[in-house]
């Protein structure tokens, strides 16, 4: 009988760890997916800053690429890539292609080049020229 109730409680308790990591997962994955947002009224390049650079890049306490900037510049340049005045084409491709610090680089088979191309139209639109 013992045994049966140990047996019992572990199950139990297996059960519940799996449960758990199950609502992890999907309270994860819901940050990481593609959003369905419109760009009406938008500008070039918004829609795919949004859905290829917003999950990491974007408002919010959990977004890690927001958070690395704020703690590399603390306050001396915006933390949020669509507000930065001084972002040059070549820096945002370069940053994409071969990564930086703790950005991952992605291939072009996951952003396109007419993507990238989008992006950088959109986060360099507030630049002097």
């Amino acid at each position: 009988m013992k045994i049966l109730g140990m047996t019992l409680a572990l199950a139990l308790a297996a059960s519940f760890a799996a449960q758990t990591l199950a609502a992890q997962d999907a309270d994860v994955a819901s940050h990481w997916q593609v959003s369905t947002i419109s760009g009406k009224g938008q500008p070039k390049g918004y829609v795919q800053y949004q859905n290829l650079c917003g999950m990491c890049h974007g408002e919010g306490h959990d977004r890690p690429g927001t958070l690395a900037l704020q703690a590399k510049y603390r306050g001396a340049l915006p933390a949020l890539l669509d507000q930065r005045t001084d972002l040059t084409p070549e820096l945002i491709r370069t940053s994409v292609w071969n990564g930086t610090t703790v950005m991952p680089l992605f291939r072009k088979t996951e952003i396109s080049d007419a993507d990238l191309d989008a992006i950088v139209a959109y986060l360099t639109r507030n630049n002097k020229r």
